[in-house]
């Protein structure tokens, strides 16, 4: 790889010196010369223009918006109130779905409304966040120590919420809903923060 450098180096300064306006052509530069119009001197410019290209092109770059985190939904008309909702501007989150019956999900959903949250605008939120911690298994744990739906760490946390912390989905569901209310104010909030920093 040196002796392309080198060679392709030594075409470029024997090149400068037959193309100098006045110079005396050496047996170098004429060497050069009939060396520059080889396929080594046509890749060499070929990424000599690359490299102009990419200067220009970051010099010309602008930042045209900041990204945006989601914010609290607003609450939908009719839907009844939240805790905790964005003031104009923010970001709605479409009403969800009640999940399956007997699901940790619907758990969640249906123990929403206790904490002051409207399930249509929050249990999206909610279900992003353990979606992405836990995928909902009441059994998940990783190596740090965090477990179940909430990722407690650790998990002995939730002995606050219940004795069955280990085994009971809604146990987990009602510690890690206080959780969120106690850190966060509401699920979108708390999901806004897992957005800018992967963990809640």
């Amino acid at each position: 790889m040196l002796t392309g450098i080198t060679a392709i180096a030594a075409v470029a300064v024997g090149a400068f010196l037959v193309l100098r306006p006045g110079s005396v052509p050496t047996g170098a530069a004429i060497a050069a010369a009939a060396v520059s119009n080889s396929r080594a001197m046509a890749v060499l410019e070929q990424q000599r223009q690359q490299m102009i290209n990419l200067d220009v092109a970051s010099h010309s770059m602008r930042m045209v918006g900041k990204p945006k985190l989601a914010q609290p939904a607003q609450v939908a008309a009719g839907t009844g109130g939240g805790s905790g909702g964005a003031g104009g501007g923010g970001t709605t989150v479409p009403a969800a779905p009640a999940p399956n019956p007997g699901s940790a999900q619907s758990i969640a959903y249906n123990m929403l409304s206790s904490f002051g949250w409207s399930p249509q605008t929050y249990f999206g939120c909610l279900d992003n966040i353990w979606t992405r911690e836990s995928g909902w298994n009441y059994q998940a744990q990783n190596a740090s120590g965090a477990y179940g739906i909430p990722q407690a760490l650790p998990g002995s946390k939730m002995a606050s919420a219940g004795a069955d912390w280990q085994t009971n989905p809604a146990t987990q569901i009602k510690w890690g809903l206080g959780y969120i209310q106690s850190t966060y104010g509401d699920p979108c909030s708390a999901w806004s923060f897992w957005q800018a920093h992967s963990y809640y």
